[in-house]
């Protein structure tokens, strides 16, 4: 499989208060997503469900994000998840830290397909 990226779009997400690392690393998905409007499929005459998605999260308690509630934000394509500790817990005066979770999105395509 000639597997070639050919977009990478970073978000950052948190939970301010609930110390929710699952929805901290959901809106880092959302916020990268919502930034573009990339229609790669069709411009290289690919189907939406062609995409190979790599989603990348960064927080500081991995085992805590639900990977299966990430891969259902995307719509179609074949999305494989990692998560791994990065991120930052920020510490409250009062309360739970503040969870800020990073997210790497990279969209890739397997180009052989086509050829």
């Amino acid at each position: 499989m000639a597997r070639t990226r050919l977009l990478t779009e970073f978000g950052m997400g948190t939970s301010l208060r609930r110390q929710d690392y699952t929805e901290a690393a959901a809106r880092a998905v959302r916020d990268a997503l919502w930034h573009n409007s990339i229609n790669l499929a069709e411009l290289f005459g690919f189907e939406k469900a062609d995409m190979l998605i790599d989603l990348d999260i960064a927080v500081q308690a991995p085992e805590e994000v639900d990977v299966e509630v990430l891969r259902a934000i995307f719509p179609y394509g074949q999305v494989r998840v990692q998560v791994a500790r990065g991120g930052l817990d920020i510490p409250r005066a009062v309360g739970k830290p503040t969870v800020i979770a990073n997210a790497c999105i990279s969209v890739s395509f397997d180009m052989e397909a086509k050829a």
